[in-house]
């Protein structure tokens, strides 16, 4: 876990579309390793970085899983003020609105 890894992380999160998502393992997938793990650290130590928008980051399956990290519903919050709609903790259309890196940044 270096901090220039975290570094590249945060670079492929700046790019997420506003009103779209991606995946932990689809931001590790693009770098090439490292893992969801380290994609989930770096979007934890990402608070207090506005320019970094760690809520379009969930889970495989659309769940909000770092939202304890936020606090509250601030996660959901942040995502419906995009027009993402969450249900029960979870990006509803999640494969709509999902934006693959792999895919997009060629």
């Amino acid at each position: 876990m270096t901090e220039n890894r975290f570094d590249d992380i945060y670079d492929v999160v700046r790019l997420i579309p506003h009103g779209r998502v991606t995946s932990y393992g689809a931001i590790a997938k693009y770098l090439g390793g490292g893992g969801a793990r380290m994609v989930g650290w770096a979007m934890n130590a990402s608070h207090g970085m506005p320019d970094v928008p760690a809520h379009r980051v969930v889970n495989r399956n659309g769940l909000l899983t770092g939202k304890h990290h936020f606090g509250g519903n601030l996660m959901q919050e942040l995502l419906e003020n995009e027009g993402i709609k969450v249900a029960k903790d979870q990006v509803v259309d999640f494969k709509t609105l999902f934006w693959n890196p792999t895919d997009e940044l060629l």
